[in-house]
């Protein structure tokens, strides 16, 4: 599915991704070196043993990424024009690999551009799920995003 124009967005409107990933641990290792994190956290498995966790923790900043991700075929895909920003961004449960996340976007508010009558600024809470249904992440996204192209 493509994305959303800024008029074909509603207030309240929910968005399924329509799919889930599956987070494996290559994706964890790779993005903690790609971004530089060495925490030990993300990346010893053998000091993890001795943690709460027992494990490694996906990296955040790579399930938030995910998140977004996921969810841009059928909300801005083709139609944004940029992201201004993300706010309120929350992890309250962790991400192991072997998590299968899926992602739920809810329509914030809409708001024509002052400077562009073409767009407008959509503001959109995505939130992800593992397999359990637990809410492992979220945040508030605005994207510039067109309107619809007149004929």
């Amino acid at each position: 599915m493509a994305g959303l124009y800024f008029d074909e967005f509603q207030e309240g409107q929910v968005i399924d991704a329509e799919w889930r990933r599956t987070v494996t641990e290559a994706d964890n290792v790779m993005f903690s070196g790609m971004t530089m994190n060495v925490a030990r956290l993300h990346l010893d498995a053998e000091y993890m043993k001795g943690t709460e966790f027992g494990r490694p923790l996906v990296n955040s900043l790579f399930t938030l990424g995910l998140m977004i991700g996921m969810s841009v075929h059928n909300t801005t895909n083709g139609t944004a024009i940029a992201n201004l920003g993300m706010d309120d961004v929350r992890f309250p449960a962790p991400v192991f690999a072997g998590d299968t996340l899926r992602v739920l976007t809810t329509v914030i508010s809409l708001r024509a551009s002052r400077s562009r009558p073409d767009a407008g600024i959509v503001t959109l809470r995505h939130e992800a799920f593992n397999q359990s249904d637990t809410l492992v992440a979220r945040c508030e996204r605005a994207a510039l995003v067109r309107r619809t192209p007149e004929t």
